[in-house]
């Protein structure tokens, strides 16, 4: 596929700091084409407004986020925002939703704006009200005061069916624009931060609007369900939201870890009852935690919706089912990535041609398996180092250096160093010295 030079140069950059990139990542995705029909279909039915839920299961390094990112790109693409929050027991534990709709809301995105993009779809909304009115032709769009009361009058009408979910969110919905009208820009700032779920916002600017207290458990569900009406009346899908590393319950205190199963559960049977139309909610979690003593199988009526049989080969996973399970890397899944890499670096750099001929098809499949010997011939856990080094130790010096030659001037090394913990482990140990225990 053809990329923008900006995209290119996110991906890369990305891949030189060894994290995940956010966007464009079907541009070097390997594997997931098996899903994209059953996916698809499923955003369709969200799209029409249906609760969608999926459970994506992975050993760590299996690529749990590079999927989950490459789904948002894929969901962005047919109109929905999107949104990424991180499951941990400091920030932000499953069983408190307030807090997760507080990350959610610091993190939407939609096909024109990357994290943020809360502000831009109310202000979206609001102007959708305008274009409505615009529509029905009986205002000029040259006489303001009209086009202010019957937008206002337009707004109450669609306030009403947030009014009947949230009152409080339509009431900061209706002091927000109140505010933006007369100037008061902080006050609609402090509104825009409560309906956030931030906290310490001034009581000078909840007054403002007749609301009261800050968002918490339950309120932050109905305000989950004002913003799915928000963004279909401005002409979005609906929401993807991904809730990652999940399996963190499975490492809490076990009275923090039955609240968040509970939480979860209650939040899929409310999805199932239609409560969040256009939602399309995802987990994902490692196999200990959907199977293992201290995840799911804790709570019997969990573990039975999301039970999938896992028992026939992995050739016949079932896509559309509750659960499924990412492909592991293989040796020639790591190097046709690597190829994609070199291709959109050569894309976007000083010299292609030098790129292409330097790092060929055969250098990449040898870095690819050195890569992986140094990791224990783990192959599952080579993905992040072997592109990390690709881009930084070959590629840059490649496109920056006439004289170097990868093949004569440069040997990978390794350190301990720049390897994440999973890495380390997973790395062959040549002394049993070097072998960490966890004691």
């Amino acid at each position: 596929m053809s990329i923008s030079p900006e995209r290119s140069s996110e991906i890369v950059s990305a891949l030189r700091r060894g994290t995940v990139p956010q966007r464009s990542l079907d541009a070097f995705a390997v594997g997931l084409s098996r899903f994209e029909a059953a996916l698809d279909e499923e955003l369709d039915r969200a799209a029409r407004g249906k609760g969608e839920f999926k459970a994506v299961r992975g050993e760590y390094g299996s690529g749990k986020t590079f999927f989950s990112r490459w789904f948002q790109g894929r969901a962005r693409q047919k109109g929905f925002a999107t949104a990424e929050v991180q499951i941990s027991e400091s920030e932000t534990p499953l069983h408190k939703q307030q807090t997760i709709y507080r990350r959610l809301i610091e993190r939407l995105s939609t096909s024109d704006t990357h994290g943020g993009a809360f502000r831009s779809v109310v202000d979206g909304w609001f102007f959708a009200l305008e274009e409505d009115v615009l529509a029905e032709g009986k205002v000029s769009e040259d006489d303001a005061q009209a086009l202010l009361d019957r937008t206002t009058a337009l707004l109450e009408q669609r306030l009403a069916s947030i009014n009947k979910i949230a009152p409080s969110y339509s009431a900061a919905l209706r002091g927000y624009r109140q505010a933006t009208v007369e100037g008061e820009h902080a006050i609609a700032e402090g509104l825009l931060a409560w309906l956030g779920g931030q906290p310490n916002v001034a009581a000078s600017v909840k007054r403002y609007a007749n609301i009261k207290g800050d968002v918490d458990h339950d309120t932050a569900l109905n305000f989950l369900q004002g913003l799915l009406v928000v963004l279909r009346d401005s002409g979005r899908s609906g929401l993807l939201l991904v809730l990652d590393e999940v399996e963190t319950l499975q490492r809490v205190r076990r009275d923090v870890r039955d609240k968040g199963l509970n939480a979860l559960r209650q939040l899929l049977d409310e999805l199932d009852q239609g409560r969040f139309p256009g939602l399309y909610l995802t987990i994902t979690g490692t196999p200990a935690f959907y199977d293992g003593p201290q995840g799911i199988q804790r709570l019997a009526p969990l573990a039975q919706r999301l039970h999938t049989d896992f028992q026939t080969a992995a050739q016949f996973d079932n896509p559309r089912d509750t659960q499924i399970r990412l492909p592991g890397f293989d040796q020639d899944r790591l190097t046709e990535v690597g190829r994609k890499v070199r291709d959109i670096y050569a894309g976007s750099c000083k010299s292609p041609e030098r790129v292409a001929k330097l790092a060929d098809d055969d250098y990449v499949a040898d870095l690819a398996r050195a890569i992986t010997g140094e990791l224990g011939g783990k192959v599952g856990v080579a993905p992040r180092i072997f592109l990390k080094k690709l881009v930084a130790d070959v590629l840059d010096r490649i496109d920056q250096f006439p004289e170097f030659d990868p093949r004569r001037d440069y040997a990978l090394t390794v350190a301990d160093t720049e390897l994440t913990e999973l890495e380390r482990n997973a790395r062959a140990a040549s002394d049993p010295d070097d072998i960490e225990l966890s004691l």
